[in-house]
């Protein structure tokens, strides 16, 4: 399946072994940077450095890993996706093809609020527990998943249908999100934008 390709590889991009000490970057970092380059077409590496919030030092490191793995070419110009990066990038749009921010409510612990959109996953959400423990471990406040089912928004362990119990809330996703049966939607809430991002993907990284 997509899936199980797209986060094998991932992964084993961020297990890699190499000499010295171990990279202080982690497979959201690995992900990130492959949506900023996707997205930018081409990125210089104080950029990346700049939007994944990590040294120049980790950065040369993460970059050398995607060149290494044949995902990423750099030229003088910065940093771009190559066929493979672009068909990795292509198989991470089928699985996750959404992320917006969402403002601030009562659905949400947080000011900032990142939504991601992963489809036809509602077979692997039970409680929704295991994916606000995973956004809690990434520095995130908390984190709340949201499955669409016979026509229902549905928050586990939270209400049976989102529509009726958070109207608000659920005009909010309606409107950002195109939903459709048996999808997934994980949001992930932080102090900061950057921790909010982190804890939503890693909320969607127990779905794929």
């Amino acid at each position: 399946m997509v899936q199980s390709v797209v986060k094998e590889i991932l992964k084993d991009l961020s297990l890699q072994k190499a000499p010295g000490p171990s990279p202080s970057f982690n497979v959201f970092d690995l992900w990130r940077a492959i949506e900023l380059i996707a997205k930018k077409g081409l990125v210089g590496r104080g950029s990346l450095a700049q939007e994944l919030g990590i040294g120049g030092g980790t950065v040369r490191t993460l970059i050398g890993r995607l060149t290494n793995s044949g995902i990423v070419a750099t030229s003088r110009s910065g940093c771009s996706l190559t066929q493979k990066g672009l068909e990795l990038w292509n198989k991470i749009q089928l699985i996750v093809p959404e992320k917006v921010m969402l403002p601030e409510s009562d659905l949400t612990f947080a000011v900032h609020n990142i939504a991601l959109l992963l489809k036809n996953r509602s077979d692997r959400v039970s409680h929704g527990l295991e994916q606000r423990d995973a956004a809690v471990a990434f520095g995130a406040k908390g984190a709340i998943t949201l499955v669409f089912k016979d026509g229902k928004l549905v928050a586990p362990m939270v209400s049976d249908d989102l529509a009726r119990d958070f109207p608000k809330a659920f005009n909010q996703i309606i409107k950002s999100i195109k939903l459709e049966e048996n999808d997934v939607v994980v949001i992930g809430s932080a102090d900061t934008p950057e921790k909010a991002v982190y804890g939503a993907l890693a909320a969607a990284w127990t779905l794929i």
